[in-house]
C-alpha cells in the first residue's frame, strides 16, 4: 500500500493507493503519516494541484475503491457527474436502475473513499440544497463554488467556515482509514 499527502486549500488530504490505483483520498486534518509514494499517489498529487489551480476539471487516474458492488455502481455514477454540476440523490439512483433507492445512494455517497476525484461532493438534494458531506458541508460548498456552481446556503450551518471544519470534522472520515 502506497501512501502520500497533499496540502490543499481546505486542509491536508491523505491519499492511498494499491498496485492496481488509488483506493482512498480523505481530508485527514493536521497529522500527516509516514509517505510511501508510488506513481499512482505522485499522479494524484499532481492532478489535485491542477484542481485546485483551476487548470483541471477532469481526473485521469486509476482508481481501485473498496466496498461493495452497490456502491461501486454509485461511486461509477458519481464520476460522470461533469465539473461544474450537479445531479439529486434521486437521479443517481435512477442511474443505478433503483429509482426509489435514494437513502441508499446517500449512504453509498457517504462512503466514497476518494473524495474530489469520484466527485460526491456534485451531489445535492432534489430541491436544490446542500446535504451532508463527509469531509463538512463547508468543504462541499467550497468545491461547488471553485467549480463554478452557486449555491446558496439555507441555513446559518451552511455558511462556509473552512477554519471550524478544518479542525474539527476529521473524525468524520477516520472511518476509512
Amino acid at each position: 500500500m502506497y501512501c502520500d499527502y497533499f496540502e490543499s486549500p481546505l486542509g491536508l488530504i491523505e491519499f492511498k493507493a494499491s498496485e492496481l490505483g488509488l483506493s482512498q483520498v480523505i481530508f485527514c486534518g493536521a497529522t500527516q503519516g509516514a509517505s510511501n509514494a508510488s506513481d499512482i499517489t505522485d499522479n494524484c498529487k499532481l492532478q489535485l494541484s491542477e484542481y485546485f489551480a483551476g487548470q483541471r476539471t477532469k481526473f485521469e487516474l486509476a482508481l481501485d475503491p473498496q466496498g461493495t458492488e452497490f456502491q461501486k455502481s454509485v461511486w461509477q455514477c458519481l464520476s460522470q457527474i461533469p465539473f461544474g454540476e450537479v445531479a439529486s440523490y434521486k437521479d443517481i439512483a435512477k442511474m443505478v436502475n433503483r429509482p426509489k433507492g435514494s437513502q441508499a445512494v446517500g449512504g453509498a455517497n457517504g462512503r466514497n473513499p476518494i473524495s474530489i476525484i469520484v466527485p460526491c461532493h456534485r451531489v445535492i438534494g432534489s430541491n436544490g440544497s446542500l446535504t451532508g458531506y463527509a469531509g463538512g458541508i463547508e468543504r462541499k460548498l467550497w468545491l461547488l463554488n471553485h467549480e463554478g456552481v452557486t449555491i446558496e446556503p439555507t441555513t446559518i450551518k451552511e455558511q462556509l467556515n473552512l477554519a471550524g471544519v478544518i479542525a474539527t470534522r476529521q473524525a468524520k472520515t477516520q472511518y476509512l482509514t
